[in-house]
């Protein structure tokens, strides 16, 4: 059952999905990790708590995170994985990569934009044997990776992150195809994987090994994951289901928000970054449909395809204002099986269920 990732063993087949801002930070992913998962750290203005984050974001955003990979890395005491989630889009996409390296990460993961450079940015950091995932979302971008990774860095991927139409966040589909997903109608992941175990085969024939392959979005239980695996995947990546736990670095009212959630309450958005987005329909989204949202007056430049002058709001106001609960301001993103989370738990809870029905599917 367990999973090699470059040398790296991951007992469970389980990887948490980054969540920003401030969503898994090192509590969760620490959790996630001690219970032999692959917890994930998201980077993205991860120093929103730093004194200084106002008056020099960069400087507490990578304070921050050398701090919670190793405090996460302390809790998993080697029973899991400690990963980074880095966003390509983000303006310190480098410097994050590096830092979490530095710090020990065990993995890395890069979506929100095609990481092509990251074997040259590892190469940096040569004391790291960390693995390395990108997230995609079609074969066609799995085959890319591999080819430029080759070339430039003479490797190819540790492992890949499939992300459905399904997902929370920002997605790397139309705003077309995340509504018809949305509408019950998505791109079946099971034909994404084909696609994607299909363009990496070359590349694992050649380095006679496997690229394990993870599939996110929409990945309602153990049961599916179990159905995914038969098919040629190696694992699953929830996201959601683990934010109304009790190690979840959110707040309260956050976690209570996607509790009192249903279908109905979620929806598809349009984020500054020109990405569609699946988040709980919270005023703040109903504000920027009705096109009475105030403009952002200030930028953090957290985003590099970000223009300020354009945007209805700032992502990173938004984003901190969920991670705090603020109802009304709040960019509240979630998966589209949002609505199943109905009550609080623990991580173990979480993952001992998935386990549970993993097996029981066999």
């Amino acid at each position: 059952m367990a999973v090699m990732l470059r040398g790296k063993s991951l007992p469970k087949p389980i990887l948490q999905g980054g969540m920003g801002i401030g969503v898994s930070l090192d509590r969760l992913a620490g959790a996630v990790a001690a219970c032999g998962g692959m917890g994930t750290i998201s980077t993205a203005m991860c120093g929103y708590m730093e004194p200084d984050f106002h008056k020099d974001p960069n400087a507490a955003n990578m304070r921050a995170l050398e701090r919670q990979v190793r405090c996460a890395k302390e809790q998993a005491d080697g029973a899991g994985l400690v990963a980074v989630n880095v966003m390509v889009a983000g303006r310190q996409y480098a410097e994050s990569v590096l830092t979490a390296l530095r710090a020990g990460a065990d993995a890395v993961v890069c979506g929100a934009g095609l990481p092509k450079d990251l074997p040259e940015l590892a190469a940096q950091v040569p004391e790291s044997d960390a693995a390395l995932g990108p997230v995609v979302s079609s074969g066609r971008a799995a085959a890319l990776l591999c080819r430029l990774w080759e070339k430039r860095g003479g490797r190819v991927p540790d492992f890949i992150v499939l992300e459905g139409p399904l997902a929370g966040g920002h997605l790397g589909f139309t705003p077309e195809e995340a509504r018809q997903a949305q509408q019950g109608r998505p791109r079946p992941l099971s034909e994404l994987l084909a696609e994607v175990l299909e363009a990496v085969k070359p590349f694992c024939r050649k380095y006679s090994r496997k690229i394990p392959v993870f599939v996110a979005g929409g990945v309602k239980d153990g049961a599916e994951m179990a159905r995914y695996m038969r098919e040629g995947a190696a694992g699953a990546q929830f996201a959601t289901r683990f934010i109304a736990t009790e190690e979840c670095d959110a707040s309260p009212a956050y976690k209570q928000a996607l509790i009192n959630a249903g279908e109905k309450d979620i929806t598809i958005v349009q984020s500054p970054v020109g990405m569609p987005g699946r988040a709980l329909n919270s005023p703040l989204i109903r504000r920027v449909s009705e096109g009475t949202q105030a403009r952002p007056v200030h930028c953090r430049r957290c985003l590099v395809p970000c223009k300020p002058q354009e945007s209805p709001y700032c992502i990173s106001d938004a984003l901190i204002a969920a991670v705090r609960g603020d109802w009304e301001n709040g960019l509240f993103f979630c998966g589209a099986n949002a609505g199943d989370v109905g009550r609080m738990s623990t991580v173990k809870e979480q993952i001992d269920q998935i386990m549970r029905e993993w097996r029981d599917a066999q």
